[in-house]
């Protein structure tokens, strides 16, 4: 028997909150520069900013990469393509339903803790996977692809709504 596996990389687009963050730590960079004026001793300060300037920025470069095997759906946070972290991992067996974000079958789950893991893109086919774990109810947000969503059916149709 082979193996079910795919694996997608979703590029987040950067919103108007990454965008604000981005502006206050150029505008903190540049005042820790100026401060150099003020006080000539102080050149290690503005070192030490601009590093760290650097450093949160190329954090806000996110990527996500879900991988579906056999069941098992796992997605990654890659940060700046260089820092990997494993945000979520479910399994089928865990999952209530997968439904289009806009289904009627997900009015059921409105208190369910939100997580979003999509790309914030306005053209994007978002779903919702109701997930319960450890006595708490959670509902994802993610855009998987025609494969991830023909796996999961495979072994859950009751469970998955495709469009």
């Amino acid at each position: 028997m082979s193996d079910f596996y795919t694996e997608q990389l979703i590029k987040k687009q950067s919103d108007m909150k990454d965008l604000v963050i981005k502006a206050v730590l150029v505008a903190v960079a540049i005042v820790s520069v100026l401060t150099v004026f003020i006080f000539p001793m102080g050149l290690l300060f503005p070192i030490i900013v601009i590093a760290l300037v650097w450093f949160l920025i190329s954090r806000l470069n996110v990527e996500y990469e879900y991988l579906y095997v056999n069941g098992d759906l796992d997605i990654d946070k890659i940060m700046n393509k260089s820092k990997r972290k494993r945000i979520f991992s479910t399994n089928v067996k865990e999952m209530e339903l997968l439904a289009p974000v806009n289904s009627p079958k997900l009015a059921q789950f409105q208190n369910a803790k939100v997580i979003n893991l999509s790309s914030g893109s306005a053209d994007a086919r978002l779903y919702a996977m109701v997930v319960a774990n450890n006595g708490q109810t959670a509902k994802l947000i993610f855009e998987p692809n025609d494969t991830i969503i023909e796996g999961l059916f495979l072994l859950a149709p009751r469970k998955v709504v495709r469009q």
